[in-house]
């Protein structure tokens, strides 16, 4: 029971996370079926929440950061890590990785209606890997400066880094991490489903499949870009609206 209320709380204290969550989850079984997103799911927590475990105690990969555990005992934590912070890596690979997939991918087209053609020489690729983990970088360019400053909004303060960082208080460092992070993820979990004899017959196709998760991936950063500007951080908001017009407009770009 009381790890069904810690759930319970990390969901009233984190409700966008877990909205964002459900349409991951959404997105993913329709392209992937419910086995192989049960699998990235799990695979993208793990790598998450090691490399956070790591940062937190030696500063690899992210840098050295601190969990405030003021929420501790009204939401889940595992270890010295809040369950809801590793597990937003989930949806932000995979919606990372589809957009990277749309990106290399040849499309077929009916008029508005758009699916993406998957070739295993291309989905498996360098190329679509090393630009999702660019793209799953490129969303904690927006979100971390803001996460930092959650004190201004209904997050709350959640941690700190030990020194003060280059961008808006955040270290380079936490952007490499990142995008090593991104990477270890969509390796993993690519190595995994070339071997495993998963159910891939359980996707599905169905109208305007491929603006879902780019979709998703625009609203995640326009809900921070939104909230960067309700704390008055106009420059922050500057930086992150030219980076996230510039994914826009290669996106754009590809489908016209």
């Amino acid at each position: 029971m009381e790890i069904l209320g810690l759930l319970y709380g990390t969901v009233l204290l984190r409700p966008y996370v877990f909205i964002f969550l459900a349409f991951y989850l959404a997105i993913a079984v329709l392209h992937m079926g419910w086995a192989r997103t049960f699998m990235f799911t799990i695979v993208a927590y793990l790598i998450a929440f090691m490399a956070e475990y790591s940062s937190t105690r030696n500063g690899f990969p992210f840098g050295f950061y601190t969990y405030i555990d003021a929420t501790r005992g009204e939401e889940l934590w595992i270890a010295n890590v809040p369950f809801m912070d590793s597990l937003s890596f989930t949806f932000l690979s995979f919606i990372s990785y589809m957009m990277a997939l749309l990106f290399w991918s040849p499309l077929v087209k009916n008029g508005l209606d758009m699916r993406i053609v998957e070739k295993g020489s291309i989905k498996y690729s360098h190329r679509v890997m090393l630009t999702a983990a660019l793209l799953f970088m490129s969303l904690d360019v927006v979100i971390d400066p803001v996460a930092f400053r959650g004190d201004r909004w209904f997050l709350g303060q959640i941690y700190f880094y030990q020194e003060e960082g280059e961008y808006f208080n955040i270290p380079l460092t936490n952007f490499a991490g990142w995008f090593i992070v991104g990477a270890a993820i969509l390796y993993s979990f690519s190595w995994l489903d070339k071997r495993l004899d998963l159910n891939r017959r359980g996707k599905r196709e169905v109208p305007y499949q491929a603006y879902f998760a780019p979709a998703l991936y625009f609203g995640v950063l326009a809900f921070n870009l939104a909230v960067t500007l309700y704390i008055g951080e106009y420059l922050l908001a500057a930086c992150g609206m030219t980076l996230t017009l510039g994914i826009l407009s290669v996106f754009i770009y590809k489908i016209r």
